[in-house]
């Protein structure tokens, strides 16, 4: 006899953004159609085709952990905590001895440490390997969020990281969510965390043709506009607090909203090219829906994926009309990454965030820069305002190097 699955929903969210570091003010700058894309200061621009970056202002880690500490963590950790605090203090989840085997942390990272990885590199050739960091190691493995969170916060549950590149925020919660609904935790801190704007990590995808050259740092996000040419890259942290449903109410927690659904797929085609017309990402929207027990008609917004790349944003737009049919043309969809550049793992993190406050807010945020049509790209992508809709349930599209995909369905809580 198989047990009922146990509902899941989400109590608290914590972000560290291009647009804000905390949640409300990112939302409002979402809501409000504002660009968290700049100039590129963290490297000399004149040595990048890309000029400009979505990065992260007046963030100050001792806000969260003392100078000691914040200096033995890289800034993808330093993110992951900061949002992880911010998630858990909204949800009003206290973790104590009795509960915290209960408690996990299920946060991944695409990259993890590049930073210090570079710096410590660097210090080898220059000064020789006895110079090294003793802590090069824990400060450069992706799994270090999760590990770094669960210390700071005392959570003995499951303590996992994902890594898919660019589905790893989607990914975590997904895995995070099935972990809860088996009855192997009651809550889980999970999301994604990334701090990718290194001279390497910059010159990589340089290299490999992916981001926008596009040096107008108000023009260079735009997805699926005839004139996109790659995306921006971002960084920052996206976390939730996930929680079984008795769990929450037991103790009264505010719900932001119920997840119902999650799938994920591998294209198996190419290490970077997402799989033709999109069918990869079609499978994962297909099982993630049938997972939440609804209709695709129930679904009343998409957060897509559309990174303003020219392959990425036509074979979305392929995948959700496989999946949605006549309705695909009804159907809201927007790239919030318009605003905050791509955050890579962290991405599906932050727009889990963006899509239950979608459905508690009811309102969909915009996809800006959207000026040229393209034929190939011909749904309605709420261009450049933010627009009024209560709607019941949202879907949110993650895809990622290696043929990762990934979706989450979420639904208000009745």
């Amino acid at each position: 006899m198989t047990m009922p699955k146990k509902r899941v929903v989400i109590t608290g969210v914590g972000a560290v953004t291009p647009l804000g570091t905390d949640v409300a003010s990112t939302w409002s700058a979402l809501i409000e159609g504002k660009s968290g894309v700049g100039p590129l200061t963290r490297v000399n621009p004149e040595d990048y085709p890309a000029k400009v970056a979505a990065e992260i202002k007046d963030f100050d880690p001792e806000k969260y952990v003392n100078r000691k500490e914040a200096r033995k963590m890289d800034k993808f950790a330093q993110y992951a905590v900061a949002a992880s605090l911010m998630a858990v203090e909204d949800s009003g989840l206290k973790i104590t001895e009795e509960n915290a085997e209960r408690i996990g942390v299920w946060i991944g990272s695409g990259i993890g440490g590049m930073e210090t990885m570079e710096n410590q590199f660097e210090t080898l050739l220059n000064r020789g390997p006895r110079r090294v960091s003793p802590f090069l190691i824990p400060m450069m493995i992706p799994d270090m969020a999760a590990g770094q969170v669960s210390i700071m916060l005392g959570a003995k549950g499951i303590n996992s990281c994902t890594v898919t590149a660019c589905a790893t925020g989607t990914n975590s919660i997904g895995d995070a969510f099935k972990a809860i609904q088996r009855g192997d935790a009651d809550a889980i801190i999970s999301g994604g965390s990334e701090a990718p704007i290194t001279r390497m990590a910059l010159a990589g995808f340089c290299a490999n043709t992916a981001l926008s050259t596009n040096p107008d740092p108000n023009k260079a996000s735009r997805p699926f506009d005839k004139n996109r040419d790659g995306f921006v890259i971002g960084e920052g942290a996206g976390i939730v607090v996930l929680e079984e449903l008795e769990h929450a109410l037991n103790r009264g927690a505010q719900i932001y909203a119920e997840v119902v659904g999650y799938g994920a797929t591998g294209d198996a085609y190419h290490i970077t090219a997402p799989s033709p017309g999109g069918e990869g990402g079609a499978r994962a929207m297909k099982i993630a829906i049938q997972d939440s027990g609804l209709s695709p008609e129930d679904i009343g917004y998409v957060n897509a994926h559309g990174t303003s790349t020219d392959y990425n944003d036509k074979f979305e737009t392929m995948a959700i009309k496989e999946v949605f049919g006549d309705y695909a043309y009804k159907l809201p969809i927007s790239s919030t990454k318009s605003m905050t550049g791509h955050l890579l793992g962290a991405a599906g993190g932050v727009e889990a965030i963006f899509s239950v406050l979608a459905i508690k807010h009811g309102i969909l945020p915009p996809t800006i820069n959207y000026e040229t049509p393209d034929p190939d790209c011909d749904l309605d992508y709420v261009p450049n305002e933010a627009r009024k809709a209560d709607i019941k349930a949202a879907l949110s599209n993650s895809l990622g190097f290696g043929g990762h995909n990934a979706t989450l369905v979420f639904k208000k809580y009745e």
